[in-house]
C-alpha cells in the first residue's frame, strides 16, 4: 500500500513556495512543496543579504560533500548583508555548456530548500519544477534526492523522460535530458549531460526514489505520460485555467474576449470520467482552494487536491509582506482581480497576473522599466546557422531579440517575469544603485476567496488555517494521509 496526501500544496513561482511554507504544510501530514526554480539565484541572492537567521547555512553544513557547500559560502556570503543601493551580483545565465560553478550552486540550492523543509517532521516533501526550464534539470533534481524528497512534481511542458532519470539518479549513474531546441533540423539532438560521480568527494550509497507527478491540461496529455513516458508516472495532477501562473493555451485557435484575455471552450474541459479509467491516482487543481472543494474532488474519483492561491497568502509563503498585505485587503474588499495576460510571459504561455499598483500589473510601471534579460531562466534556445545553439528571450531589448532572429511582435507586450518573481519574494535589483525592479505577481481566478481563511479579528493566517479550512467538510479519513494499492 502506498501513502498519498490528500492535500498538494502548490510549488508557487520562484521563492514563493519556500522551505517554511513547505514545512508547515508537511507538519500537517500534508504535502509540502517547495518551489525548484531559480533555487541557484535565490540562495546566492539570501547570502548576499547576510543570510538572516543562519538557515541557508545550516543547510549548507548538512550537505553531504562539504568542500562544494563551503566554496559556495566563501563566495557568496556577505557578512550584515549587501548595501541597500547595492546591485545583487546575479549567476551567469545557463548554457548547454554550463560551467561546474553553477552546477553545483543547482545541487546545493536544491539541496538547502529541500532539507530545510524536512526539518521537525517525519513527513514527506515535495518539489516543483517548470519542464520548459531544461537546462537546470539534471543537477537540481539530484540536489533535491540527496536531501530525501519524496516526490517530484513537473508542469509546464510534457516531462516523458524524468521518471527513467529518477531511476538513474537514485543509483548515482549518469543521465541526460533533451533539449528543445527553436528550428532544430531533421536529425539534430541537443542534452543536456550530468553525472554524478564527478560532483561526488566520496561515494553515497543508493537514494530513495522520489514518486513522480507531472502536471497536467488534458486526457490526450495525461493519456500521453501513462502510454509514453520512460518510466513510473506515480499520479497526475490536473490543472485546470482557473491556477495561477502559467496556463495552458486554449486548443485551437487563440480567441481573445472583450477585456483581452485567451478564450476558453469545451475542448479545454478535463473529461474526468475518461481520467477515471486510466486508472492511476490523480489530483484536481485550479479552483480547488475552498472549503467543501476537497469533499467533491473525493467524490469524483480523485485522490485529492492541489492547492496554491490560499498558500500563496499565507503566513509563511515567501511573498513580500506588502504584497500579501496589499492582495488582501483587495480580496476582504471583494476588489482583487487576476487578469489572464496573454502577452505578458515570454515563454507565449498566458500567465495568470493580480493587479496591484505599483507592480508590472500597471501599463505605466511596465513602460517605465528598461528592458533587459540579466537572469534568463525563460530564455528560447534556438539553432544559430552553422549549427551553434543561441539564446533569446521576448522580455530582452527588442533590437537585441530581433538581431538574433526574434519577430518584433513576438517581443511586444513581454514582461521580465524572472527579475519580477524575484522581486515579489524581496529581492529586487537595484539599477543604477536607486531604481529597484517591480514585481509581478500571479495568482489564481479565485483570489477574493483567501478572505475566507481569515478568522474572526484577523489580518492574516496561516498554513494551518488553510488546511483546517479545506478539512472542514472533507471526511474524516482526509485528515491524513490515504492508502493507495
Amino acid at each position: 500500500m502506498t501513502l498519498y496526501p490528500h492535500i498538494i500544496q502548490g510549488g508557487m513561482g520562484a521563492g514563493v513556495s519556500n522551505w517554511r511554507l513547505a514545512q508547515a504544510v508537511s507538519r500537517t501530514g500534508q504535502l509540502g512543496v517547495v518551489s525548484g526554480t531559480a533555487l541557484d539565484q535565490i540562495l546566492v541572492l539570501r547570502l548576499q543579504d547576510g543570510d538572516p537567521g543562519g538557515h541557508m547555512r545550516r543547510g549548507l553544513d548538512a550537505f553531504p560533500f562539504p568542500s562544494m557547500a563551503a566554496r559556495i559560502y566563501r563566495e557568496y556570503f556577505i557578512p550584515g548583508g549587501k548595501r541597500k543601493d547595492a546591485p545583487y551580483r546575479l549567476l551567469p545565465a545557463h548554457t548547454r555548456d554550463t560551467p561546474r560553478q553553477i552546477t553545483e550552486l543547482c545541487i546545493v540550492s536544491n539541496f538547502v530548500e529541500v532539507y530545510l523543509a524536512r526539518q521537525g517532521h517525519a513527513n514527506l516533501v515535495g518539489i516543483n519544477y517548470l519542464e520548459k526550464i531544461q537546462m537546470a534539470h539534471l543537477p537540481s533534481i539530484y540536489g533535491a534526492m540527496l536531501a530525501g524528497v519524496g516526490y517530484i512534481l513537473m508542469g509546464a511542458g510534457i516531462p516523458l523522460k524524468i521518471p527513467g532519470i529518477l531511476d538513474r539518479l537514485a543509483l548515482h549513474q549518469p543521465v541526460e535530458y533533451e533539449l528543445s531546441v527553436k528550428g532544430a533540423r531533421e536529425g539534430d539532438r541537443f542534452v543536456m549531460q550530468f553525472d554524478p560521480a564527478e560532483c561526488q568527494d566520496h561515494p553515497l550509497p543508493p537514494l530513495e526514489r522520489p514518486r513522480f507527478l507531472p502536471i497536467v491540461s488534458s486526457n490526450t496529455l495525461a493519456a500521453t505520460m501513462l502510454k509514453k513516458a520512460n518510466g513510473t508516472v506515480d499520479g497526475l495532477i490536473v490543472e485546470m485555467r482557473k491556477a495561477g501562473g502559467h496556463n495552458a493555451p486554449p486548443r485551437g485557435k487563440l480567441q481573445l474576449s472583450g477585456s483581452g484575455e485567451p478564450v476558453y471552450g469545451d475542448r479545454d474541459i478535463v473529461n474526468l470520467e475518461k481520467l477515471r479509467e486510466l486508472e492511476i491516482p490523480f489530483w484536481l487543481a485550479g479552483g480547488y482552494g475552498h472549503p467543501g472543494k476537497l469533499e467533491e474532488a473525493l467524490a469524483q474519483g480523485a485522490s485529492g487536491i492541489q492547492v496554491g492561491t490560499a498558500f500563496e497568502f499565507a503566513t509563511e509563503s515567501g511573498l513580500r509582506d506588502d504584497y500579501k498585505a496589499a492582495l488582501l485587503a483587495q480580496a476582504i474588499a471583494g476588489r482583487g482581480h487576476v487578469f489572464t495576460d496573454p502577452l505578458a510571459s515570454p515563454t507565449g504561455f498566458p500567465f495568470k497576473v493580480a493587479q496591484l499598483p505599483g507592480t508590472c500589473s500597471e501599463p505605466e510601471v511596465y513602460a517605465a522599466r528598461a528592458r533587459i534579460c540579466d537572469i534568463g531562466a525563460l530564455r528560447e534556445i534556438y539553432l544559430i546557422p552553422g549549427g551553434e545553439l543561441g539564446y533569446r528571450c521576448a522580455s530582452e531589448p527588442i533590437t537585441l531579440y530581433t538581431s538574433k532572429g526574434g519577430a518584433p511582435e513576438e517581443a511586444a507586450g513581454r514582461k521580465c517575469i524572472c527579475n519580477a518573481l524575484l522581486a515579489n519574494i524581496g529581492h529586487p535589483q537595484i539599477r543604477n544603485g536607486q531604481r529597484m525592479e517591480p514585481g509581478l505577481v500571479t495568482a489564481g481566478d479565485d483570489l477574493n476567496t483567501i478572505r475566507d481563511f481569515l478568522l474572526p479579528g484577523h489580518s492574516s493566517y496561516s498554513a494551518q488555517d488553510v488546511i483546517s479550512a479545506l478539512l472542514s467538510g472533507a471526511p474524516a479519513a482526509a485528515h491524513s494521509s490515504h492508502a493507495v494499492p
